[in-house]
């Protein structure tokens, strides 16, 4: 039975029970609602679908919810939410930029699982090589990462392969579950959240139309990204053992990273 409000489009508001991550999302909707959000296209199975994991005798029922729109200069902006209990507590929140704006992407990766927290956040770009889409979004970035990466413990070294796909500000850290990791997310996690976003928003605020052959490259990068993005989805094990292999791959290509 579904226990969540149900939802008829993208930009219904998320309500899930006992998410921990509806602040986050709280935030950036409530950030991005001066911007004129239009309904981004998603399928009504798409918007919640609710399961079952865990024994018989134990079960835990999952929901994810997407909320989705877009604005004059982003292609779509959205949010996958997982609420499982102690299974696992999801916020994937992903500002795709429309290819006529020199723009990164904006990713937040706010994961709870049995073993603790994952969370990452960043300014990704399309191109890293490319100096004049990179340099002047790094050199206000890395102020804002400085600051808070001293409040964290690092989450570790990423793949060799994921590098290209990530900025010199990423903000990655591992927490514990329990007080202690809680305090961090509120205190420093949160924070972080809403000074990478009005960094982020600022930015689009600021940025004008570029040439064809400029937006031509721009898109060329963008797909690279979107593509490793849907390749290498960490969360693809977790939504298929939730819902079996079919959603999960239409999910993950027409909903996540449907470049």
């Amino acid at each position: 039975m579904i226990t969540t409000p149900p939802r008829h489009h993208s930009t219904d508001p998320v309500v899930l029970p006992n998410w921990a991550w509806q602040p986050f999302l709280d935030d950036a909707v409530q950030a991005l609602e001066p911007l004129a959000i239009q309904p981004y296209p998603v399928e009504e199975r798409f918007l919640l679908k609710e399961d079952q994991t865990g024994s018989k005798s134990k079960p835990v029922t999952v929901t994810t919810a997407t909320w989705a729109c877009k604005t004059e200069k982003f292609r779509q902006v959205r949010a996958a939410c997982v609420s499982g209990g102690a299974a696992a507590s999801v916020l994937n929140f992903v500002i795709n930029p429309l290819a006529r704006f020199d723009l990164p992407f904006f990713g937040g990766d706010l994961v709870t699982l049995p073993s603790g927290h994952l969370l990452a956040l960043d300014l990704q770009p399309a191109d890293k090589s490319d100096e004049a889409h990179t340099q002047h979004v790094w050199d206000r970035l890395l102020p804002i990462f400085e600051r808070w990466r001293s409040k964290l413990p690092d989450g570790g070294p990423i793949p060799a392969e994921a590098q290209p796909y990530f900025s010199p500000g990423f903000l990655w850290t591992r927490l514990p579950l329990g007080a202690e990791g809680d305090e961090l997310i509120a205190t420093v996690v949160r924070p972080a959240f809403q000074e990478y976003l009005n960094l982020y928003l600022e930015l689009a605020s600021e940025a004008q139309p570029v040439s064809d052959n400029r937006r031509d490259l721009l898109l060329a990068g963008q797909r690279r990204y979107t593509d490793y993005r849907a390749e290498k989805d960490p969360a693809r094990g977790m939504l298929t053992r939730f819902y079996g292999s079919e959603w999960t791959e239409d999910y993950i290509h027409t909903v996540l990273f449907d470049l």
